[in-house]
Protein backbone atom coordinates (compact mmCIF):
# COMPACT_ATOMS: atom_id res chain seq x y z
CA UNK A 1 0.00 0.00 0.00
CA UNK A 2 1.52 3.16 -1.23
CA UNK A 3 0.85 6.58 -2.26
CA UNK A 4 2.33 6.73 -5.95
CA UNK A 5 3.65 9.66 -8.03
CA UNK A 6 0.70 10.65 -10.38
CA UNK A 7 2.28 10.56 -14.30
CA UNK A 8 1.81 14.17 -15.52
CA UNK A 9 0.47 15.19 -19.06
CA UNK A 10 2.84 15.66 -21.67
CA UNK A 11 4.76 12.05 -20.18
CA UNK A 12 5.01 10.05 -23.48
CA UNK A 13 4.16 7.01 -21.71
CA UNK A 14 0.44 8.46 -21.17
CA UNK A 15 0.08 7.92 -24.95
CA UNK A 16 0.69 4.12 -25.16
CA UNK A 17 -1.67 1.33 -24.84
CA UNK A 18 -1.53 -0.91 -21.84
CA UNK A 19 -0.61 -4.60 -21.96
CA UNK A 20 -3.91 -6.92 -20.94
CA UNK A 21 -3.48 -8.80 -16.88
CA UNK A 22 -2.83 -12.36 -17.66
CA UNK A 23 -2.68 -13.89 -13.87
CA UNK A 24 -4.26 -11.82 -11.02
CA UNK A 25 -0.94 -11.94 -8.99
CA UNK A 26 -0.25 -10.48 -5.98
CA UNK A 27 1.66 -7.97 -7.87
CA UNK A 28 -1.20 -6.62 -9.66
CA UNK A 29 -3.78 -6.79 -5.81
CA UNK A 30 -0.74 -4.39 -5.03
CA UNK A 31 -0.99 -1.83 -7.31
CA UNK A 32 -4.58 -1.95 -7.28
CA UNK A 33 -4.28 -1.13 -3.68
CA UNK A 34 -1.85 1.87 -4.44
CA UNK A 35 -4.48 2.87 -6.98
CA UNK A 36 -7.12 3.09 -4.33
CA UNK A 37 -4.39 4.75 -1.81
CA UNK A 38 -3.28 7.15 -4.58
CA UNK A 39 -7.02 8.21 -5.29
CA UNK A 40 -8.19 8.58 -2.30
CA UNK A 41 -5.30 10.85 -0.85
CA UNK A 42 -5.79 13.21 -3.95
CA UNK A 43 -9.82 13.33 -3.77
CA UNK A 44 -9.66 11.80 -7.33
CA UNK A 45 -13.18 10.07 -9.13
CA UNK A 46 -11.03 7.19 -10.80
CA UNK A 47 -7.27 6.15 -11.47
CA UNK A 48 -5.75 4.26 -14.39
CA UNK A 49 -2.89 2.60 -13.89
CA UNK A 50 -1.02 4.01 -16.36
CA UNK A 51 -1.69 7.26 -14.17
CA UNK A 52 0.90 6.07 -11.90
CA UNK A 53 3.19 4.65 -15.05
CA UNK A 54 2.21 1.00 -14.58
CA UNK A 55 1.62 0.34 -18.60
CA UNK A 56 -1.27 -2.28 -17.49
CA UNK A 57 -4.97 -2.28 -18.39
CA UNK A 58 -6.50 -1.99 -14.35
CA UNK A 59 -8.78 1.03 -13.65
CA UNK A 60 -10.44 1.93 -9.84
CA UNK A 61 -13.57 4.19 -10.00
CA UNK A 62 -15.03 5.26 -6.43
CA UNK A 63 -18.18 7.36 -7.03
CA UNK A 64 -19.19 7.83 -3.53
CA UNK A 65 -19.89 11.27 -2.32
CA UNK A 66 -18.08 10.83 1.34
CA UNK A 67 -16.67 7.74 3.46
CA UNK A 68 -19.99 6.72 4.50
CA UNK A 69 -21.28 5.89 1.10
CA UNK A 70 -17.87 4.93 -0.52
CA UNK A 71 -18.10 2.38 -3.20
CA UNK A 72 -15.07 1.04 -4.62
CA UNK A 73 -15.16 -0.91 -8.42
CA UNK A 74 -12.13 -2.22 -10.05
CA UNK A 75 -11.67 -2.94 -13.69
CA UNK A 76 -9.33 -5.49 -14.34
CA UNK A 77 -8.98 -6.00 -18.54
CA UNK A 78 -12.28 -4.08 -19.21
CA UNK A 79 -14.33 -3.80 -22.72
CA UNK A 80 -16.96 -1.49 -23.47
CA UNK A 81 -19.76 -3.74 -24.92
CA UNK A 82 -22.24 -1.16 -25.80
CA UNK A 83 -22.66 2.82 -25.66
CA UNK A 84 -25.40 4.83 -26.66
CA UNK A 85 -26.02 8.50 -26.30
CA UNK A 86 -24.17 11.83 -26.19
CA UNK A 87 -23.78 14.26 -23.31
CA UNK A 88 -21.50 17.17 -22.25
CA UNK A 89 -19.04 16.10 -19.46
CA UNK A 90 -17.12 19.19 -17.73
CA UNK A 91 -14.30 17.18 -16.69
CA UNK A 92 -10.37 17.15 -15.20
CA UNK A 93 -7.82 14.79 -15.01
CA UNK A 94 -5.46 13.85 -12.40
CA UNK A 95 -2.65 14.31 -14.88
CA UNK A 96 -4.35 17.33 -15.92
CA UNK A 97 -3.61 19.72 -12.23
CA UNK A 98 -6.29 21.58 -11.91
CA UNK A 99 -7.23 21.87 -15.54
CA UNK A 100 -11.31 21.37 -16.59
CA UNK A 101 -12.84 21.53 -20.13
CA UNK A 102 -15.97 20.55 -21.85
CA UNK A 103 -15.59 16.93 -23.62
CA UNK A 104 -18.36 14.78 -25.80
CA UNK A 105 -19.01 11.52 -23.86
CA UNK A 106 -21.81 8.80 -24.25
CA UNK A 107 -24.55 8.60 -22.22
CA UNK A 108 -24.75 5.42 -21.32
CA UNK A 109 -21.76 2.58 -21.35
CA UNK A 110 -21.99 -1.21 -20.36
CA UNK A 111 -18.88 -2.89 -19.82
CA UNK A 112 -17.19 -5.89 -19.14
CA UNK A 113 -14.45 -6.78 -16.60
CA UNK A 114 -12.39 -8.71 -14.23
CA UNK A 115 -12.99 -7.96 -10.48
CA UNK A 116 -9.75 -8.07 -7.56
CA UNK A 117 -10.43 -11.75 -7.66
CA UNK A 118 -10.37 -12.67 -11.04
CA UNK A 119 -14.22 -13.09 -11.72
CA UNK A 120 -15.90 -11.30 -14.10
CA UNK A 121 -18.58 -8.93 -13.90
CA UNK A 122 -21.09 -6.34 -16.70
CA UNK A 123 -21.76 -3.32 -15.34
CA UNK A 124 -24.19 -0.88 -16.69
CA UNK A 125 -24.02 3.09 -16.16
CA UNK A 126 -26.44 5.47 -17.81
CA UNK A 127 -28.13 8.60 -17.36
CA UNK A 128 -25.05 10.49 -18.39
CA UNK A 129 -24.45 9.53 -14.41
CA UNK A 130 -20.86 10.47 -13.66
CA UNK A 131 -19.87 6.66 -13.13
CA UNK A 132 -20.80 6.11 -16.64
CA UNK A 133 -18.11 9.34 -17.63
CA UNK A 134 -15.74 8.32 -15.24
CA UNK A 135 -15.40 4.60 -17.08
CA UNK A 136 -15.12 5.96 -20.06
CA UNK A 137 -12.21 8.45 -18.86
CA UNK A 138 -10.66 5.45 -17.48
CA UNK A 139 -10.59 3.25 -19.81
CA UNK A 140 -9.78 5.91 -22.59
CA UNK A 141 -6.32 5.68 -20.26
CA UNK A 142 -5.38 2.36 -21.04
CA UNK A 143 -5.44 3.16 -24.78
CA UNK A 144 -3.22 6.06 -24.32
CA UNK A 145 -6.56 8.03 -24.87
CA UNK A 146 -6.84 11.28 -22.96
CA UNK A 147 -9.78 13.98 -22.28
CA UNK A 148 -8.74 16.71 -24.58
CA UNK A 149 -8.70 14.08 -26.94
CA UNK A 150 -12.45 14.37 -26.74
CA UNK A 151 -12.57 18.37 -26.40
CA UNK A 152 -15.38 20.39 -27.30
CA UNK A 153 -13.15 23.81 -28.04
CA UNK A 154 -10.25 22.79 -28.60
CA UNK A 155 -8.98 26.86 -28.41
CA UNK A 156 -10.72 27.07 -24.72
CA UNK A 157 -8.96 23.74 -24.12
CA UNK A 158 -5.60 25.08 -25.20
CA UNK A 159 -6.09 28.25 -23.13
CA UNK A 160 -7.04 26.21 -19.96
CA UNK A 161 -4.12 24.03 -20.22
CA UNK A 162 -1.33 27.27 -20.89
CA UNK A 163 -2.79 28.89 -18.21
CA UNK A 164 -1.81 25.60 -15.67
CA UNK A 165 1.55 25.40 -17.55
CA UNK A 166 0.26 22.45 -19.43
CA UNK A 167 1.24 21.34 -23.34
CA UNK A 168 -1.45 22.32 -25.60
CA UNK A 169 -3.84 19.83 -27.27
CA UNK A 170 -1.83 17.67 -29.74
CA UNK A 171 -4.36 17.87 -32.70
CA UNK A 172 -3.10 14.28 -33.74
CA UNK A 173 -5.07 12.97 -31.51
CA UNK A 174 -8.01 14.50 -31.43
CA UNK A 175 -10.75 12.56 -32.18
CA UNK A 176 -13.44 13.07 -34.56
CA UNK A 177 -16.57 13.22 -33.28
CA UNK A 178 -19.11 14.72 -35.26
CA UNK A 179 -22.38 12.53 -34.76
CA UNK A 180 -21.50 12.80 -30.69
CA UNK A 181 -21.20 16.67 -30.80
CA UNK A 182 -24.24 17.16 -33.30
CA UNK A 183 -26.60 15.26 -30.50
CA UNK A 184 -25.47 17.29 -27.66
CA UNK A 185 -26.33 20.39 -29.47
CA UNK A 186 -29.62 19.25 -30.61
CA UNK A 187 -30.24 18.40 -26.94
CA UNK A 188 -28.35 20.15 -24.51
CA UNK A 189 -27.69 18.95 -21.60
CA UNK A 190 -27.00 20.35 -17.79
CA UNK A 191 -23.22 19.95 -16.64
CA UNK A 192 -22.36 17.57 -14.21
CA UNK A 193 -19.84 17.48 -11.33
CA UNK A 194 -16.52 17.04 -12.98
CA UNK A 195 -14.58 14.11 -13.46
CA UNK A 196 -11.21 13.58 -11.96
Amino acid sequence: MAIRKIVKYGTPSLREKSKEVHKISKKVQMLVEDLYDTLYELNGVGLAAPQIGENLRVFVIDVGTDPKTMNPITFINPKILKKEGAINSYEGCLSFPEAYTNVRRYKYVKVKALNIKGKPFILEAGEGSLLARAIQHEFDHLDGVLFIDHCRNRFEADRILAEKGLPPVDSNYLLDEKDLEEEIQNNPQSEEKPVD
